[in-house]
């Protein structure tokens, strides 16, 4: 017979034989309704139905999260704990602020539920803040103001959540980039009589694909930004 580890869990059970619950609390409460996130979409997270698969009601919940927006926020800052915001590359704001930007997406591309949510809810929990730091801090290398970073790091940030929320579970036949998509059929099928700068900027319009565009809008972002600076930016 082997000995019990004395640091090993064991297993609990009610006087009825049966496993005991697993006390309720909000890292359980969160842990729960970001899997419903990712397994179900947005619409399919709801304090009735964390409480449902925790085993209590709903009422319960409200001794841990005020209610469902607050809740969602939580989700929203627990998920962000995956961005990578260290940068590798000492000293090369650019590069590490694009880094930054582009592992924010991936996160947000991971789950679509989750992009959505990030379009309508404002996370202020550890992640959240530890991501806006490293924004004030890459474009303070910069050389950028101090409210000129405030705001760009706001923009860069929305821009980054309303291009994955945009494309969050699109089907390929909406897809721009799909050449046999309802997007490319309308754009191409358009007359040149009647919309004749359409017609004429179809293929302009169509292309992009492979994060072309999104490289080019924060390129375009960032320039903006080192220019409308009061300080003097760096061109690193």
């Amino acid at each position: 017979m082997r000995a019990r580890n004395p640091f090993e869990a064991r297993e609990v059970t009610s006087r009825r034989g049966g496993p005991v619950k697993a006390p309720l609390s909000r890292q359980a409460i969160v842990t729960e309704a970001l899997r419903q996130l990712r397994r179900d979409g947005l619409a399919g997270m709801s304090l009735r139905k964390v409480a449902a698969a925790l085993k209590t009601g709903p009422a319960s919940l409200y001794a841990y999260v005020d209610d469902l927006q607050e809740l969602q926020a939580l989700v929203l800052d627990r998920a962000l704990g995956n961005v990578d915001a260290r940068g590798a590359k000492p000293g090369a704001w650019r590069a590490n602020l694009e880094s930054l930007l582009a592992s924010y997406l991936k996160v947000l591309f991971a789950s679509p539920g989750l992009a959505r949510l990030a379009l309508s809810t404002i996370a202020v929990g550890p992640n959240a803040l530890r991501i806006t730091e490293r924004f004030l801090g890459l474009l303070e290398e910069a050389g950028v103001d101090r409210r000129t970073a405030a705001w760009a790091s706001d923009l860069l940030l929305l821009y980054a959540t309303a291009i994955a929320a945009q494309h969050a579970g699109k089907e390929a036949k909406h897809d721009p980039g799909n050449p046999q998509g309802a997007v490319a059929r309308a754009v191409r099928g358009v007359s040149a009589g009647e919309y004749p700068r359409i017609h004429a900027a179809r293929e302009e319009i169509l292309s992009g694909g492979g994060g072309q565009r999104v490289a080019w809008a924060i390129e375009l972002l960032l320039k903006g930004i080192l220019s409308s600076s009061a300080g003097k930016p760096k061109r690193k």
